[in-house]
């Protein structure tokens, strides 16, 4: 893949294409069409009021929207502004949506107009209402702000799960972005004529491809609504409507998608976020013009490997490298392993993020000196054991830690226990995944009541309260006690088969 990718920001790329072809359509979202030219003028008077609220460069504005007209206006509005975006999903806990606006220090808070009653309680900062033309208090002024143009800046910080309880923002810059968004567009792209799918909530890193991508290329971006992109069928109607050319997809996504009948050969789908099994992998081929397989964690920006899919595929490999990415494989000594050996997967290159927001400790330890690099190069221990094959592609063998990943969305079940430990009917927990079918997740919790083991109904309430439904597990079990193995770790093999549970958990020793 060329590694001469532009320097600078998506916004300014955007831009050019702004004024190559204003007329054309660049977004279809609710009905509405926003040509490239009126895209820029709402950016540009949304821009112009966050600089009169005090927006200052390199600090995050929160965006909470629905998947309508005023989103991509309001994101782009941000980066001409100077400042970074952190995407808030309307369907997360108020409480974890007022934890991510304190800790990640957003002064202002961009809306629907008549939403206001959404914000956090907590939050203290200003807020800026939208209509469908851009801010409810208008601005006459729609030229472009003048604002220095700084790839280093963060272009969003997006928070993910943490292991000690507390979720973890990744602070992303413009370079990272840029490099990752080009790299894929060079490989996948289709030039003005090409359709992307936004079907990705914005609070998922991956959405960034295909919010963009599309837009660097003078094609268009086709945003389902909130609803219609958790209905298979209403996506499916949405690609043959629009010619869409462009689909990416989680495997458990990709699932749903062929299960509603979905067989499209004129496009091409990209696949990521979760282990792509087989089966899967030749079941969509068929169905596809092309279908490429990326990996990538959200600290290196979205994606760092892809892998073109064969059309009969007996096994399924990472790839390789993006544009200006370096992959490599560490044995325990820090080594790198040779054709056949395995380790831990430690990426480097331009796509790294700055790091954790507030967590230099945290940032310290997963983002290190990369001693093949340039001289203060680093590169980001990704948790994940692979193996390096003949001719250096590389294939995914799971996790050496307890992260997994259930519908693309990562999880740490630490977090989700310190949850359940905080409910007073719980004196201890833990939380693993088990399979229910080939790529079908599921996470059960396993807990240590205090007395009577608290209601099914009562805990999910207790954890929903502060996390995310996609970390609520589906089966709650009571036992007596957290079995351990010889080493003083949980032992998992000696935990009841979540076959026995009940909507009720049992009581201990039962």
């Amino acid at each position: 893949m060329n590694t001469a990718i532009a320097v600078g920001r998506v916004v300014e790329l955007i831009e050019a294409q702004v004024d190559a072809a204003p007329e054309a359509v660049a977004v279809v979202a609710e009905g509405a069409r926003l040509s490239y030219g009126e895209l820029d003028r709402q950016a540009n008077r949304i821009a112009r009021r966050l600089i009169a609220l005090g927006v200052r460069p390199d600090r995050p504005v929160g965006v909470m929207l629905p998947r309508g007209p005023e989103l991509l206006p309001a994101l782009l509005g941000v980066w001409k502004a100077g400042a970074a975006y952190l995407p808030l999903d309307l369907g997360l806990p108020a409480g974890r949506l007022e934890f991510m606006l304190a800790d990640s220090g957003a002064a202002v808070l961009i809306c629907r107009a008549g939403a206001a009653g959404r914000v956090p309680a907590g939050f203290t900062g200003a807020v800026l209402e939208l209509g469908e033309d851009g801010p409810a208090v208008e601005s006459d002024d729609s030229s472009r702000p003048e604002r220095a143009s700084d790839p280093e800046q963060l272009a969003y910080v997006i928070y993910t799960s943490g292991s000690t309880g507390t979720p973890k923002g990744v602070m992303v810059t413009h370079r990272s972005l840029l490099n990752v968004v080009r790299s894929v567009t060079e490989d996948v792209g289709a030039g003005p004529a090409g359709t992307w799918l936004a079907a990705t909530s914005v609070s998922f890193d991956i959405s960034a491809l295909e919010l963009y991508s599309a837009l660097l290329d003078g094609g268009r971006v086709v945003l389902a609504p909130d609803a219609d992109a958790r209905n298979p069928a209403a996506l499916l109607r949405l690609v043959a409507e629009r010619g869409v050319s462009h689909v990416q997809a989680t495997p458990s996504g990709w699932r749903l998608l062929l299960a509603a009948g979905f067989d499209r050969p004129d496009v091409h789908a990209l696949v990521g976020g979760e282990a792509l099994p087989v089966a899967l992998a030749g079941e969509l081929r068929r169905r596809v013009s092309r279908l490429t397989n990326v990996y990538g964690p959200t600290e290196t920006t979205v994606w760092s490997s892809f892998w073109e899919v064969p059309q009969r595929p007996s096994e399924v490999l990472l790839g390789g490298p993006l544009a200006n990415t370096r992959l490599h494989v560490l044995d325990g000594a820090g080594r790198p392993a040779g054709d056949g050996g395995t380790g831990e997967l430690c990426i480097a290159g331009d796509g790294l993020a700055r790091g954790y927001a507030n967590r230099p400790d945290l940032t310290a330890e997963r983002f290190v000196p990369d001693p093949w690099g340039e001289p203060g190069a680093r590169m980001y221990r990704t948790g994940d054991l692979v193996r390096r094959g003949p001719g250096g592609a590389l294939v995914f063998l799971g996790r050496i830690d307890t992260q997994v990943k259930i519908s693309g969305y990562r999880i740490e079940l630490g977090e989700i226990q310190a949850r359940l430990i905080e409910h007073p009917g719980v004196r201890d927990a833990v939380v693993t995944v088990r399979e229910a079918g080939e790529g079908d997740l599921r996470l059960i919790a396993y807990l240590v009541p205090v007395d009577r083991a608290p209601e099914v109904a009562a805990l999910r309430a207790h954890l929903a309260a502060s996390l995310p439904d996609y970390m609520i597990p589906s089966t709650f079990m009571a036992i007596a006690r957290i079995p351990l193995s010889i080493s003083g770790k949980v032992d998992l093999q000696a935990l009841p088969a979540p076959a026995r549970a009940s909507r009720r958990p049992a009581g201990p020793g039962r």
